[in-house]
């Protein structure tokens, strides 16, 4: 069932070792088939180095497990919850990389300084609310999914991949596996040029609004210019 998205979701987690986000078991990352409505994620607590793609568990969006013969991820439903309220993203990650965690135990949003960061995502990268004491007693993993998807009222998930769940870590995700495991790299990566930028100048400013949506536009939507055609 559902083989090669599989093999691709198995590749993905691998990516994440790759590019230096997560150590141990410290991340997850899932796809989700809309045709069928079913997920394909990571074991729970498997590490890396043994894991293969036969190990991918695979889930309704009840959090059923319908294959696989290893028990999915905790974090199975805040995904879930994700791809319900976020109907055109095909796949998740979650990480505890270390400049965007340190944001999310912060409780600070990531400030768009510069192009980098306006090439990827529009605007600053939200840090949720902390989660209720009653939240957390019952159906803690299902409520942080509900929270990021309250942080996005009347946002824009697409034009803005990444949210920081405060005290927790960051959750990322893309039009599939793949997009989603290249926006975690990004994120990474601009959260320690946000960290380096207020380390040496506390009183930085956000960028040029004007200069955020050049750089946002040129890369995507309808007139998009960079790259390719």
């Amino acid at each position: 069932m559902l083989e090669q998205l599989k093999q691709s979701v198995f590749a993905a987690n691998l990516a994440l070792v790759k590019h230096g986000l997560v150590l141990f078991t410290w991340g997850n990352v899932s796809a989700i088939d809309r045709d069928s409505g079913l997920i394909v994620i990571k074991p729970s607590g498997v590490a890396y180095e043994r894991m293969t793609a036969d190990d991918m568990a695979v889930v309704d969006t009840d959090g059923k497990r319908v294959e696989g013969k290893l028990s999915p991820s905790s974090d199975t439903p805040t995904h879930i919850e994700l791809y319900k309220a976020f109907p055109k993203i095909g796949g998740v990650v979650h990480t505890h990389s270390t400049f965007a965690t340190a944001f999310a135990q912060s409780g600070r949003a990531i400030a768009c300084f510069g192009t980098t960061h306006a090439d990827y995502f529009r605007g600053a990268i939200a840090c949720t609310r902390a989660l209720t004491k009653a939240e957390m007693e019952k159906d803690y993993e299902r409520n942080t999914g509900l929270v990021i998807a309250e942080a996005f009222k009347g946002g824009d998930y697409a034009a803005c991949p990444a949210a920081l769940i405060k005290s927790h870590a960051p959750f990322v995700w893309g039009k599939d596996e793949n997009e989603a495991v290249h926006n975690a790299v990004v994120l990474e990566e601009i959260a320690k040029m946000a960290y380096l930028t207020q380390t040496l100048n506390p009183k930085a400013e956000p960028a040029d609004g004007h200069l955020q949506d050049k750089h946002y536009y040129r890369k995507h939507g309808a007139n998009a210019y960079y790259g390719q055609k």
